[in-house]
């Protein structure tokens, strides 16, 4: 897989598919995944327009993170990944993590943000000390937690090849670049980020979405003004690979609502 060496000394990895005069996506992962979670989304997407996902520092592709990596190191690389990439702007298409990075994105860089799409995530969690606490120690054994927590990412029953899928993907992240994850994703509290977005956002989330519940999203999208709510039934965290005709349907009337 190619990877693009970042102005802030990150070498990440990424994918991409398809071409044309549309703006881009680029799609940012959750913390229990990497930049192949958004196949059927380069699939369908990329038919269209460039569409491009990243490996955060120390998953996938990328080199490992150096200690003290923090979401707004990853939020910067992402963005000078995207210029090395000749990306000038783009929709940020983020889930769980990758929605609060993408939120850090607009913090820092809102001129290359054409929109936001908020999947399964949050501006703060009342919870998130007590799973990162969790995660930290999950992390020495990856394997056994992806199995321990997999049926609480999906909704139930689940495919098995999704399952099988998420397992194998969350098994096989560095322990390290884990738990730098885990920090970013839950000890994050953006409220003040999140109110002060002023570019068309989606915010999307698992009808049974257990570890960001419903009633998180709604939260989130009362402190964007503008942002519009779209939830995915019988999915859960991972609503892109659970729902992927229904998640895709939702932001392809997103970008044409947007762009015309």
């Amino acid at each position: 897989m190619p990877r693009v060496i970042t102005n802030n000394g990150y070498d990440i990895g990424y994918v991409e598919a398809g071409a044309g005069a549309a703006l881009p996506i680029v799609f940012l992962h959750g913390v229990g995944s990497d930049k192949s979670v958004w196949h059927p989304q380069l699939a369908h997407f990329g038919s269209s327009r460039r569409t491009v996902a990243f490996d955060y520092p120390g998953y996938g592709d990328s080199d490992a993170a150096p200690d003290g990596t923090t979401r707004d190191d990853y939020a910067s690389a992402i963005i000078s990944a995207m210029h090395e990439l000749g990306i000038d702007r783009a929709h940020i298409f983020g889930l769980s993590l990758g929605g609060v990075i993408a939120i850090a994105m607009h913090a820092r860089a809102p001129e290359r943000c054409a929109s936001l799409i908020l999947a399964d995530t949050f501006a703060v969690h009342p919870e998130g000390r007590a799973i990162y606490e969790r995660s930290l120690a999950g992390s020495r054994d990856l394997p056994a937690m992806a199995e321990a927590r997999v049926d609480v990412l999906l909704a139930q029953p689940a495919d098995p090849e999704v399952r099988r899928e998420v397992v194998e993907t969350m098994s096989r992240i560095d322990p390290a670049g884990y738990r730098i994850g885990a920090e970013a994703v839950w000890l994050a509290d953006q409220r003040d980020r999140a109110a002060a977005i002023r570019v068309p956002t989606l915010v999307i989330c698992g009808g049974e979405d257990q570890p960001t519940p419903p009633d998180l999203s709604c939260e989130l999208q009362s402190m964007i003004p503008g942002a519009r709510l779209a939830m995915i039934a019988r999915a859960g965290h991972l609503t892109n690979l659970e729902q992927p005709d229904a998640f895709n349907r939702l932001v392809d009337d997103f970008l044409l609502a947007i762009e015309g």
